[in-house]
Order: C-alpha cells, then structure tokens, then sequence
C-alpha cells in the first residue's frame, strides 16, 4: 500500500454503507451488519502497478472490497490464467476463508480504493449475518438467485417459480391416506373413494408399502364396462406396479414423472412406505397451468397436422415459463421432454403407417437432446438402431420411415441437421453391432472427425422403440473411452481451442455484429462446460449424459469439494438461461426460424449489470474449468 490504512472516519460510515448497499451480499444483509462491516473495516490505496497480496505474503489477513478502481489476480506466468476485479468484487475469499496464503498475485491495474476487513472480523461477521456466509462460500450461486429474483420481479405475474418446482415432496402438506388392502373387497375401495372425494384409492401391504393405485379411469375401463362384481378383491384390478416418488424428490420430478407415464397422481414415500399422495392439480393449482396437459394434447395427435399444432403449443408454454424466470435445468429439461414426447408420438404414428415393428427398433437422440439440454433454437440429432440378420436388406425400410418422421419433425419446427446427423442417413440407421463397431472405430483412431462425432453421438439416450437395443451402444463408449488415453487427450485438445471470451484483464471480449457488442454464448460459454463435463464422463467411466449430472458427478473422482462442483453448474445454467432469453428474443414468439442471425449471440451492450457481471463470473469458472483440463491431460 502507497498509504497506511485507514479506518474510516464517523462522517464517512453512512456514506460508505450505502454504498456498499448497491452490491452483493450487502444489499441482502441487514443494515447493521453492512455499518460493522464498514466499521471494523480500514481504507486503503494502492497505486497503478503494485502488488496487493502475493502467493509468499502468508495466510491472507485481510478481505478487500474494491470500491474504485480495479485489481488482476494472476496465477502462474506466460500463458498464466488471469481474472479482474472491479468495483463491487471481493477478494481474496477463499484463502481467508480457509485461512491459508493466495494462489494468485494481486495486482492493481489502476488506481484503486478498497476497504479491508480483517479475517477474524470476516469470520465474526459470517457468524452474525447469514446471507455474508452465504457469499463467502458460494458467491456465484448467490449471483445466480439474484439475476433469477430479478428476472421475476420484472414480469406481471408468478406463473411458476424455481422455488416451487425445486421444493421437496416432503415439504408439502400431508392428506390422510385413502387407502386399502389388496384382500379388500371393490365396493370397500369405491365406497372410500366416494365418501372423501378422491380421484383414486391406494392399495397398501400391512407395513404401508405400495402394491397398486385404483383410479377413477380405472373403476370406468376395468370395473363399470367390464361389469366386475363389487365383492372382488381390489387386486384384481388395480394398477400395477405403482409408480412412487421419495420426500426427497422434488415437485419438478414428481410433474415430469406424471407427464411421461400418464398419470395424475403419484404415492410420495419415507423409508419405502407411503406417508403422502400428490396430484397434478396439487401441484399446480396455484400455478394455473398443466405440463401433462401439453403432453396430453401432444399423445392425441393422429397425424403430422394435429403435431405441428403441438408443437407450436410447447414453444407457448416455454415461453410463459422463461417469462417468470424458471430455472434454466428446468426449462431444458421440460423442453427436451416435451420434444421427447412429440418426437415418440410421431414416430409411433409413422411406424403404423409404414407397418414396421417398433420393438425391432430404437429411436435415438444425439446432442443436446440427448443430453436432455435443448434450447427453443433447437434442430435434429437423431438415430435409428435396428435389430436385423441382414442389415443391408432391412435398411432400406427403416430408411424410408426415418425420412418420413425426419421431415415430419421439420415442418413441426425442428430444422434439419445440416451436419445429416438423422436417422434417415445410412450412416446412422444401423444394427447395434454396426454401431458398435462405428463408435470403437472413433475410440480406436481418434481423427479429427471421430473426434467431432464423438461429441455429437457419444451423448445419446432412447426416444421411442425397444430402448434395450441401445444397450451395446452404451457398451461401446463407457468402458472403452476411458481406456484409451490417447482418444480422452485427444478429446482434451479439441474442446481447449475454443477460448473463453475474456480478455486479459479477465474483462470480455466481445465481437462487433451489426452495431452491437456481442458474445457466442454457445460456442463460447455453455459448449466448454458441455465439452469438459464430456471428456471428464468418459475418463472415468460416467454414464451420466446430463451436464450438469457429469459435473457433480466427477467432482469426486476429480478431488473437487461439493461447493465448486455446484459452482460449475450454477455457472453452466446461468450460461444457459441467457442463452435460452437471447434465443426468445431472437425470434419474438413464433417458430424458429430455418436461417436468421446467429441465435446465440449475447447483445452485451443490453445486459442488466447482474447478468453482465454474472456472465463474467461464470466465464471465469469455465476458463478455471478449461484450466483444469489443461493440467490434466496436457502437461
């Protein structure tokens, strides 16, 4: 420091606290905490050029709030990794928080104006004030709530929150449980169905485990038109097995649960017996809306016209959800379903009409899609596997269906791959030997367009069809891959060209288009976290395809604590909100269009100073991501 630090004076306490107030945590903290803060803090001035906290000063002693000017934080030399601190940042926070020396040489870049606050009074304050702890350890997730609190705030009204689809089960109230034994008697069932108004009757062993459900549509097809005497017993007709849910899953498993399996109520269980039951309309009875109503429109579509209609349904529904800032794993993951669920119903209709067997056959999604991860600008990546003796004699049909559906799903809004990754290509209408021998013919040369293909293919889940075909496809790529070394540094290579877009100071880089300054949020953001997660997967045997799932799940393989795991994530899907919003903008509220600008591009320029400082901090996580990469596999 140029000048001794300062504490500030009595005069300047107010002044200071307010303006504090603008930035994280403070504007969440109490006012008092924000004034000890201030209190217990000293000034202090540094000079363009010289050094703030170094790897070899000892434990860090102080945290600095950076009122003006700004600060770079480099580790390493040469092609070292550097980041920047602004006005409104705070460093360093985890070596005073874990009590040990920086990593990095701080340094300031202008002149630059910071508070310090010694690390006892950090640990004092983080004891006193939650939201304080909260940032210290976590400051992007923080970041992240705040740009989605933001996001909500500006829309008219709360159509569904985050908050509501990630409350847990449990959380919910309890009913008393409309409940029999298998033993007992139809009209016992149909008698406490009626007396308490309920849509259906569990069916439960003596120790409170699920056996089947009756419901009203049961009691139409399987008691009423059947005429089934009342003194059967239950088990006769009830459904089976009976779909449950733990307390600890979430009301976003228990609505995706309800819409794929068609059904409108789900038991909720503690240590395997039921202690709740959840319907839709529990579920979204304050919301106002009904995700098995999409798919349920979508499941009675009988031809590509009533799809079509369908599909335009679902980008109205995305819309109304993005409106009301609903988490970005939620939003992909609706959307992937719902175009699961469009996709599968196309594909059964276009299988009747060509008079193939759908159990010889699995539909497969690549890509985004595969990875339950698609956004509203979205085209096909797709495949087909067939079961066959003589695969250049059945192919042909397949062929044929596949280009049926493949057009179908365009003019329902999903563009043709310009890449032809489709099932109606012969390269990806194959037996699952010859999708073995394709996927370990990658693995085992490892050219540059193996290695492109990888990307594309290697992440693949079933739509539609007998999903067991897929099984040596799955064969073919978790055990191999991992294996082979050379294939994963390969990988590593590849995905390392791309750059994140932040300049040396770690401020961004943006690229001129059409009077903006903007950023690839794509290429350049969420697609490193894709790649990464990837390779990471593969090297170690994950059969996740998810993102975020492989990120949290290599965290401990990779030696990774949990709260830089979940920093990982939250940077990856606020990525992919932002990506999500540009897209909705691009393209008003009609289909996305077959060629228009870059969907992906980022009008930095327009960005609220949450999401711009956020979208900085995420690619901050992603450079380190890369970084570790880099260490890993090409020392």
């Amino acid at each position: 420091m140029s000048d001794t630090a300062t504490s500030p004076s009595p005069t300047l306490l107010t002044t200071l606290a307010a303006e504090l107030m603008r930035y994280a945590p403070f504007e969440q903290m109490a006012s008092a905490d924000v004034e000890a803060f201030v209190a217990r803090s000293a000034q202090a001035y540094f000079a363009p050029g010289e050094r703030i906290l170094a790897p070899g000063d000892g434990p860090a002693r102080y945290l600095h709030f950076v009122r003006r000017g700004s600060v770079s934080a480099r580790w390493g030399e040469g092609e070292a990794e550097t980041i920047h601190y602004e006005a409104g940042d705070s460093f360093p926070l985890a070596a005073v928080t874990s009590e040990r020396a920086v990593a990095a040489t701080y340094t300031a870049v202008e002149d630059c104006f910071c508070l310090l606050l010694p690390a006892d009074e950090v640990r004092r304050l983080a004891r006193d004030s939650p939201p304080f702890a909260s940032f210290l350890h976590q400051r992007l997730l923080h970041y992240v709530e705040l740009s989605r609190r933001r996001l909500q705030a500006a829309q008219a009204s709360q159509t569904l929150s985050e908050q509501a689809l990630e409350a847990p089960l449990g959380s919910l109230p309890r009913k008393l449980l409309v409940a029999v034994v298998a033993e007992a008697p139809l009209q016992q069932a149909l008698t406490l169905m009626h007396e308490r108004r309920a849509g259906s009757v569990l069916v439960l062993d003596r120790e409170g485990r699920a056996q089947g459900i009756l419901t009203r549509r049961d009691v139409l097809g399987r008691v009423t038109l059947p005429g089934v005497a009342l003194a059967t017993p239950v088990r006769a007709v009830m459904s089976q097995p009976v779909r449950t849910l733990n307390v600890d899953d979430t009301a976003h498993d228990a609505i995706l649960a309800m819409s794929r399996h068609d059904i409108g109520h789900l038991p909720v269980t503690e240590g395997g017996c039921v202690v709740n039951i959840v319907s839709e309309r529990d579920l979204f009875a304050l919301q106002r809306l009904s995700l098995k109503g999409v798919g349920g429109a979508i499941r009675a579509a009988d031809d590509v016209a009533g799809l079509v209609a369908a599909a335009q349904t679902i980008r109205r529904f995305v819309d109304s959800l993005l409106g009301q800032g609903v988490g970005a794993r939620q939003l992909t993951e609706l959307i992937s379903h719902l175009n699961d669920v469009l996709t599968e119903r196309l594909v059964q209709l276009t299988a009747a009409r060509h008079g193939l067997d759908l159990q010889r056959a699995c539909w497969l999604a690549f890509g985004s899609e595969g990875r339950s991860e698609q956004t509203i600008a979205t085209d096909q990546d797709n495949g087909l596997v067939f079961e066959s003796n003589d695969p250049s004699r059945d192919r042909p049909g397949w062929l044929r269906f596949a280009l049926d559906v493949n057009q179908a799903l365009d003019a329902c809004g999903y563009p043709l791959c310009r890449g032809n990754v489709m099932a109606s290509n012969p390269d990806c209408c194959l037996s699952p030997v010859e999708w073995r021998d394709r996927f370990a013919g990658w693995i085992e040369h490892g050219a540059p367009n193996d290695l492109l293909h990888a990307s594309i293919y290697f992440d693949f889940r079933p739509i539609a069809g007998r999903a067991e075909l897929m099984a040596p496809l799955r064969e073919a790529v978790a055990g191999p891959a991992g294996r082979t070394p050379r294939f994963i540094r390969q990988l590593a290579e590849n995905a390392l060209q791309v750059q994140p877009p932040l300049n040396w100071v770690g401020g961004l880089e943006t690229r001129r288009v059409a009077g903006h300054e903007t950023i690839d949020i794509k290429l350049q953001g969420t697609a490193l976290f894709v790649d990464v997660a990837r390779i990471y997967a593969l090297a170690h045997g994950c059969t996740e395809t998810n993102t975020r799932r492989r990120l949290l799940a290599v965290a401990q393989p990779l030696g990774a604590p949990p709260h830089e795991a979940e920093s990982w994530a939250a940077a990856f899907e606020f990525l992919q909100m932002l990506r999500l919003q540009t897209q909705k903008q691009s393209r008003g509220s009609g289909p996305a269009p077959a060629s228009t600008v870059n969907p992906n591009l980022v009008d930095v320029g327009a960005l609220h100073d949450i999401d711009r400082r956020l979208l900085k901090d995420s690619l901050r996580v992603g450079k380190l991501l890369r970084q570790r990469l880099q260490l890993d596999y090409l020392r």
